[in-house]
């Protein structure tokens, strides 16, 4: 057997477990934001042991700015995560981080200069169609405002995340000096945060971190080598890890947490995958 196909199912795996992890945080008292600053050191250390990244391509003074937005936007979307996952449920929460990549693919058109095809459109299209579906709650769940916004910033969030990440590898960065990069500045301003807001700093916080930071760099460690294991076969990577997690996501939602669809988030659910559909050659 490939081993890309032991690594996909692997990525969608710590994909989701990382939302519930979020999920679970809060029930339990975590404070979210310790528990980020620790996942970025671990996932600083994984990304130098595993991906060993050359650092001589990391970014010069131009693009700097760049990598600073990254460094700001990671830590700030992941604590829009939590907050989405709180509010919004893991089923919405990862669908619209899932549905990010049409923000990407949106900026390709314009950033650069992709060519314009119907069948890109078309998945624009039934992207942002799948959101407002999505996004959509009766009057009579209440939830509020922060129902449906969080989730929309978590889109717009992971959208701009690889938006950046694009323009530093087209100016020649490689992606792990560029990930390692991000992260070193990323967990640096969490602590400058904690510490400005004097923080009460607990083990278990800390620790909880620690498995955040495992999942996490899981997740993108085994999406990287699922694309070195099949190298002639994106769409398949690329297909299986969207809709898979909006496939898990759906049913961990469901059956751990107990999340209802209405009518409408259940269509938005099957234009999300059928976004993601229409973008297979």
């Amino acid at each position: 057997m490939n081993p890309g196909l032991l690594f996909l199912p692997a990525s969608v795996l710590c994909s989701v477990t990382l939302a519930v992890l979020l999920k679970l945080a809060r029930r339990h008292g975590v404070d979210v934001r310790q528990a980020i600053l620790a996942n970025y050191a671990l996932a600083s250390v994984l990304c130098l042991l595993l991906l060993r990244p050359d650092l001589g391509s990391l970014p010069h003074a131009p693009l700097l700015l760049t990598l600073a937005g990254l460094g700001v936007l990671l830590p700030t979307i992941f604590m829009a995560l939590a907050q989405s996952v709180r509010h919004a449920g893991i089923v919405k929460t990862d669908a619209a981080q899932r549905l990010s990549l049409f923000i990407a693919l949106g900026a390709a058109f314009v950033l650069f200069g992709e060519p314009v095809t119907a069948r890109k459109l078309g998945g624009i299209a039934l992207a942002c169609a799948a959101l407002f579906c999505l996004l959509r709650r009766p009057a009579r769940q209440g939830g509020g405002r922060a129902a449906w916004a969080w989730p929309l910033v978590v889109w717009m969030g992971y959208g701009v995340i690889d938006v950046l990440f694009k323009l530093l590898a087209r100016a020649g960065a490689g992606f792990a000096a560029a990930l390692l990069g991000a992260f070193m500045l990323a967990g640096g301003l969490m602590l400058c945060w904690l510490l400005w807001r004097r923080a009460a700093w607990r083990a278990r916080d800390l620790a909880a971190g620690l498995l955040l930071g495992l999942v996490n760099f899981g997740n993108i460690y085994t999406y990287i080598r699922a694309h070195q294991s099949l190298p002639d076969q994106p769409a398949l990577v690329f297909a299986s890890m969207n809709m898979g997690v909006i496939a898990l996501g759906t049913a961990a939602g469901a059956l751990l947490f107990g999340e209802k669809l209405s009518a409408l988030n259940g269509l938005g659910l099957a234009l999300a995958l059928g976004a993601i559909a229409v973008m297979l050659p």
